[in-house]
């Protein structure tokens, strides 16, 4: 029987979080599914729990290939699956059993391309909605797909810079089911993390977005984010972010020029570079950069210095950033690095905290 939906499983080293995570999809209400666990690689136990997973439901698909990278192993995935829908799961996080049942009758009913979902962060001894303030559902159609998602997914504007830890909550594509078509009659794959450095889910919603011509929203959390997993493949130090985050936001660039978008994208984008400083400060402040206190800020200068970035702030408008905020990225405006780097071992301690 062919799957209703696919559900792609990047794995790699997870055998502390893999069982939990394949238990949670195994467990769906909607029963015409299909897991491709792509294992890319793992040294761990990973390939074993998941042959004895494939021996007992074969629902499950396992491919074994050479570690290339998460961005490969999903499009190891899509190019396998046979769903009229397709999601994507993190193998250390888990699904709600009802939530790919309620997004498939979301998708078919009202014929959409794209079905998101809310979230929960799971933190290990306590969890967070993300809160969205929207309506139950929200539906866009056509050019408000374009207009509404993928213009936010670009980047932020006016009264939406000022939560900048919400620059990327639209970009996740685990939150999301996907027509297949939308995405394979379009040849939409993700980037390789080593020429983009962060982003590769962002960068393959905003493709899907323009493609599509209808999106719903659930606002509905039926996801678990685990944020307690200190080996996930987006922590530590990454010494090339800034000639990585260079090449991203002219790829998105050169596409917006492509696609003959209109001039709230470009800002957006200029919107989304400055916001993007405070993830490159916490990169170069991270624990596993050994650098002296001096060599962070310098490369911190360094960062403020490049010409795309110098010339995203100076059209900056700080007026709706609240006040830590918006000292914090007047720091990076005038390019004073020593202030930005008092702030963000105070933004980190602050991140701690909270979690």
């Amino acid at each position: 029987m062919k799957p209703k939906v696919s559900i792609i499983v990047p794995i790699y080293n997870v055998e502390k979080y893999l069982s939990r995570c394949l238990d949670s999809l195994l467990a769906q209400t909607l029963k015409e599914i299909e897991v491709i666990a792509v294992n890319d690689g793992s040294t761990d136990l990973s390939l074993k729990i998941l042959r004895e997973y494939e021996s007992q439901d074969n629902r499950i698909k396992v491919i074994d290939k050479q570690n290339g990278g998460v961005s490969s192993a999903r499009n190891k995935g899509i190019q396998l699956s046979r769903g009229d829908y397709v999601g994507f799961v993190d193998p250390d996080d888990w699904v709600d059993p009802e939530m790919y049942m309620l997004m498939h009758k979301s998708a078919t009913s009202e014929k959409a391309d794209i079905v998101m979902c809310s979230y929960i962060r799971e933190f290990g001894n306590h969890s967070k909605i993300k809160n969205f303030n929207l309506p139950s559902e929200v539906y866009y159609k056509d050019e408000e797909v374009k207009i509404k998602v993928m213009r936010r997914l670009i980047g932020p504007l006016n009264k939406e810079v000022a939560n900048p830890e919400l620059l990327d909550a639209w970009g996740t594509v685990w939150s999301k089911l996907y027509r297949a078509d939308l995405i394979k009659l379009n040849n939409i794959k993700f980037m390789d993390l080593k020429k983009i450095g962060t982003n590769e889910d962002t960068l393959f919603n905003i493709e899907a977005c323009f493609y599509a011509k209808s999106f719903i929203f659930i606002n509905r959390p039926l996801y678990h984010y685990w944020r307690a997993n200190s080996t996930s493949v987006t922590s530590g130090f990454k010494p090339n972010l800034l000639e990585q985050w260079i090449f991203l936001f002219s790829y998105i660039e050169s596409f917006l020029k492509e696609k003959n978008m209109n001039e709230e994208f470009y800002l957006a984008l200029n919107n989304r570079i400055c916001l993007n400083t405070l993830g490159f400060g916490l990169n170069t402040i991270s624990k596993d950069n050994r650098s002296s206190v001096f060599m962070k800020i310098k490369r911190i200068r360094l960062f403020l210095k490049e010409n795309r970035i110098k010339h995203s702030f100076k059209q900056l408008d700080l007026t709706h950033f609240p006040i830590v905020w918006k000292v914090f990225y007047f720091n990076a405006k005038v390019r004073f690095a020593a202030g930005f780097y008092f702030m963000l071992i105070c933004i980190e301690y602050l991140r701690k905290i909270i979690r």
